[in-house]
């Protein structure tokens, strides 16, 4: 239960003054549903005025408050802009110009009586003018105007003046709340108390030493959450599993595994025999072969009389290990069975009956496989692929599979750096695997200019005249799956013209059957060409294509761009990645291609993308649902995150976790910070 103390953070918006039907909507907009998430909502920046007693061409381009008396109005016809004629008290003229509502200006600025404005001081032509005064107030009410105000991010319907006001009605709701920072870390620091923090981060956003402490307390929170996770993991019991090798040595492998993958399943072997369950992050670029290390621990849980499951984020990518598991087991004596949302009635049936006996031993799906109709006989292992796309939450549903909380294995191939894998998974051991298997050829990158498409479409009609095959990945449209499907099948119908029926078409709106049929078609080679939104990004894998186009480039990540370039490289042809890239480039964007284009190191991609673009995007915590950071910038993340962490375990090792003095404050903290889902793990143990 959230603490009392809390609950006036945690009430609805509309409990703010002045907050009615027509304001929540810009404000949900902006996620802006609670107080709490009004005062998270911390300025981008601010805006210093100077206060002068008469104008100066000096002064142009800066904001300043002076006080003026209206002279005259002037409007051209009814669609040129008002302007007032104003004069300082030395007689020199300001024009204050409006581009509509010449009523609302004239009841602002009566002619004849003074009146304080506050814009930024222009040159229109020989005159100074000021475009939209932000503040227009009698000259009693000078002192309202601050010569510091914050400036935050907003929508349509909502003024910085507005929501600064709510800002500040919702400080007034802040409980004092007890200390939760050890005092040294507190005192080396000179770290104001965490309600001094959120107010001075708000009146002055210039103030660095506020804003660190916040981003600590954010950090912290995320750090104890994840280690209060861990500790219970490792209280609870699991059953050891220990193969005897029959299933492993009967595989009949295409080349001998790398150092990296022998590592790999080394750890992942001791960690199965353990009581305590495994939790591992399986970390490997693109083609490094983490599905082999993966069977490998699947075929180790067959061997001690268990089952193992295998979920994937998406229905092409659970087929395809169906198939690659499928090809590799023939001979053996293992029952490999798939179930998406798809499969329906007998088939179905049949599955969940297998599970249940136990002669499915291993179940390949999306999240399907963890509903509440799937029961396992024995559970002792289920691998995750992709683990960025499922959050804490459904590993807790998974362990709640079985009598015994099971051995999890997730795996990624969006390397991540260094600094997330402490912040998002602290509370797993790690494997990285750092070297490619014999075979996986080097991909030239290559960036090209979007003017230059007609040469491309040349290039991709002698590609495919000599056999080969081709991804066209369509530029990422913002916010909207539909446009993103819009431009994909605006691409696709182009290349058909030129070049007939052999070019497919994927995006995400497309229907589970058809999406299979058309990859299934490029897989034995019926298409050139597969023209798709990003959906083809994580594992699909079509030895023969060896040339992906990337449209629009600069509207994508490093780590987005480095999944879809390993889409090709993946047999024996030389294979080639252009990306097109738009005119007007921003320095970013200009970086990020010309990092593609020096290095195919993911591990190096990731660490430059945190640098350029944050963390949420990198581990597409957009659609993980785990709690993103809101007060910690990237760069405060990789300074913070280690006296974070160690911090955390002092609490959890010295102070007597969340049950000491120090403990009660944290545990306020996390259902502050909304990581109390690990205050509920450790009541259900």
């Amino acid at each position: 239960m959230r603490p009392d103390i809390l609950n006036p953070l945690f009430a609805e918006v509309e409990v703010l003054k002045g907050i009615g039907p027509q304001l929540a909507k810009p404000l949900k907009r902006l996620a802006l549903n609670r107080v709490i998430d009004i005062l998270f909502h911390l300025p981008l920046g601010w805006i210093d005025r100077k206060r002068v007693d008469r104008l100066d061409a000096a002064d142009v381009g800066q904001m300043i408050c002076v006080e003026v008396t209206p002279v005259d109005y002037r409007q051209g016809g009814p669609r040129s802009p008002f302007r007032v004629q104003a004069t300082d008290r030395a007689g020199q003229y300001l024009t204050l110009t409006y581009f509509n509502n010449p009523g609302w200006a004239k009841k602002q600025l009566p002619l004849g009586s003074a009146r304080i404005v506050s814009g930024k001081l222009e040159s229109y032509g020989q005159e100074l003018q000021i475009v939209h005064p932000d503040h227009v107030l009698p000259p009693e009410g000078a002192s309202t105007i601050p010569e510091r105000e914050p400036v935050y991010a907003l929508s349509e319907g909502l003024t910085n003046y507005r929501l600064g006001q709510i800002a500040v009605q919702a400080m007034a709701r802040i409980p004092e709340l007890d200390e939760w920072t050890e005092p040294s870390l507190l005192a080396s620091r000179s770290w104001p108390g965490w309600k001094e923090a959120l107010v001075t981060a708000h009146r002055n956003p210039a103030d660095a030493v506020a804003r660190e402490r916040l981003a600590y307390d954010e950090i912290f929170a995320n750090q104890l959450a994840l280690m209060l996770v861990r500790a219970s993991s490792r209280k609870r019991r699991g059953v050891p599993l220990k193969g005897d090798g029959r299933l492993r040595d009967a595989l009949n492998l295409p080349y001998r595994p790398t150092g990296a993958q022998l590592r790999a399943v080394a750890e992942i072997e001791g960690d199965l025999q353990q009581q305590v369950p495994m939790l591992r992050l399986l970390q490997g670029d693109v083609g490094s072969g983490k599905t082999l290390v993966a069977l490998m621990a699947l075929l180790t849980a067959v061997e001690a009389g268990a089952q193992g499951a295998l979920m994937a984020p998406t229905e092409i990518l659970a087929r395809q290990h169906f198939d690659t598991l499928s090809r590799q087991l023939a001979g053996l004596p293992v029952n490999v069975a798939i179930l998406t949302g798809r499969e329906k009635g007998k088939l179905r049936e049949t599955v969940l009956m297998g599970l249940a006996d136990g002669s499915v031993h291993i179940l390949i799906g999306t999240h399907a496989i963890f509903q509440q109709a799937v029961s396992y006989r024995k559970l002792g292992l289920a691998v995750i692929d992709e683990q960025h796309r499922f959050g804490v939450a459904q590993r807790m549903m998974l362990a709640q599979k079985a009598e015994h909380p099971p051995h999890l294995l997730v795996m990624t191939a969006t390397p991540i750096p260094r600094t997330l894998t402490l912040t998002h998974y602290g509370e797993m051991d790690i494997s990285r695997l750092d070297e490619m298997p014999p075979g996986r050829q080097p991909i030239e990158t290559r960036v090209m200019s979007c003017d230059r498409l007609a040469e491309v479409v040349e290039a991709l009609g002698r590609h495919i005249s000599h056999g080969g095959q081709a991804y066209w990945v369509c530029p990422l449209v913002e916010e909207s799956e539909a446009s993103d499907q819009a431009a994909a099948e605006a691409r696709a119908e182009m290349l058909r013209h030129r070049f007939g029926d052999r070019i497919g078409l994927v995006h995400g709106r497309l229907r589970g059957p058809e999406k299979d049929q058309v990859m299934a078609d490029f897989q034995v080679g019926r298409l050139a060409v597969l023209v798709a939104t990003t959906v083809i990004e994580v594992g699909v894998d079509v030895p023969n294509s060896s040339l992906m186009i990337v449209e629009g480039a600069d509207r994508f990540g490093l780590a987005q761009l480095h999944q879809l370039r390993g889409r090709v490289g993946r047999g024996e042809a030389r294979s080639v990645c252009l990306l097109l890239r738009n005119n007007g480039l921003s320095e970013t964007a200009r970086a990020r291609l010309a990092l593609m284009r020096e290095t195919n190191d993911g591990f190096r991609i990731a660490e430059e993308d945190l640098r350029l673009r944050g963390a949420g995007e990198i581990l597409g915590t957009r659609q993980s649902g785990d709690a993103q950071f809101r007060l910690a910038s990237p760069e405060q993340i990789q300074n913070l995150i280690q006296p974070a962490s160690d911090d955390a375990r002092l609490l959890v090792d010295r102070d007597g976790g969340l049950n000491g003095s120090r403990g009660q404050a944290a545990r306020v903290l996390l259902y502050l910070m909304e990581r109390d889902a690990a205050v509920g793990l450790l009541h259900s143990g």
